[in-house]
């Protein structure tokens, strides 16, 4: 019989290759299942079928004891879940040790965002340096459309329609959306395209660096925060920001939140109404504003 860690392995070669999550991802994964491998190590449990709920609890309370936040135990509980719930497809065990099992309840932090005064004060920029051009028009995109890094990152010429004022993304999970682009971003967008052939670019990668290249994370963050200083904006400027206000504000004009859930391409409302920081008043409106069998009778 195939040991703990073998299950594993087996487990994330799946997400790799049948699922295709990308490596971030399976990396995390792999962090998760690490701790459960050392945890059985210690307590001697050499095989998967022997691991039972309580051994779960057991080490849920241990991380919980070093210091593990609530959102970091339920990653971990849900990687397990996920182990297990594969190895109970594939015949190889006939029960989830971590089903059931829940985290400590932690505090929910509401996100950060920059409100619409903010945002204008930190895209009033007016240069024709090329480099500056660029980061403008992905600065206004970010707001635009509420992309994520990952996905902006990625765009190609071909993503972007002019026409139709949209900009197709590869979210997470491989998931496709076609997400708008506002005025303000598809005129940045068109100052950026009639320089951006100055950089001479290796490919057709959308936005690219000085030396043509595809642009790497980590400038994309500290441009930002270059910009976010010079513009006298008083908080670290982040791509995660933007998307944050982005949603705030959608919603907050809206109150919609079903269409901003998929323009954010969440797969479950719960986040959206998390990263909007929705009160449950507003929640109730929507709903009451929304729901057939939520409106009231007119009174007779």
């Amino acid at each position: 019989m195939d040991d703990l860690a073998d299950s594993i392995q087996r487990y994330l070669d799946h997400l790799a290759r049948k699922r295709m999550l990308s490596p971030h991802t399976v990396e995390g994964y792999r962090r998760d299942l690490l701790l459960l491998q050392q945890f059985c190590e210690q307590k001697q449990l050499q095989h998967h079928t022997e691991i039972q709920p309580h051994h779960i609890r057991v080490l849920i309370a241990e991380r919980h004891r070093k210091g593990g936040k609530s959102k970091t135990l339920q990653r971990l509980l849900a990687s397990i879940r996920g182990l297990f719930n594969f190895l109970i497809q594939h015949g190889k065990a006939d029960a989830n040790p971590a089903q059931g099992v829940r985290p400590p309840k932690g505090e929910r932090k509401l996100p950060h965002t920059l409100d619409v005064d903010q945002m204008n004060q930190l895209l009033n920029i007016d240069d024709s340096d090329p480099l500056v051009v660029r980061d403008l028009a992905i600065l206004e995109l970010f707001y635009s459309s509420g992309l994520r890094l990952s996905e902006l990152l990625n765009l190609k010429l071909k993503d972007y329609d002019q026409t139709e004022s949209s900009v197709r993304v590869l979210g997470k999970g491989k998931k496709e959306r076609l997400v708008p682009v506002g005025s303000k971003a598809e005129q940045a967008i068109q100052i950026w395209l009639d320089l951006r052939d100055q950089f001479t670019p290796i490919d057709d990668t959308l936005f690219v660096s000085k030396q043509g290249k595809p642009l790497h994370p980590s400038t994309i963050q500290k441009r930002f925060r270059q910009w976010g200083i010079k513009q006298g904006i008083d908080r670290n400027v982040h791509p995660h920001l933007l998307r944050h206000s982005f949603a705030s504000h959608m919603l907050e004009s809206s109150g919609d939140l079903r269409s901003v859930q998929e323009l954010l391409g969440h797969a479950d409302i719960s986040t959206t109404q998390i990263y909007t920081h929705l009160d449950f008043q507003h929640l109730a409106k929507v709903y009451d504003q929304a729901h057939p069998r939520a409106k009231k009778k007119d009174e007779s």
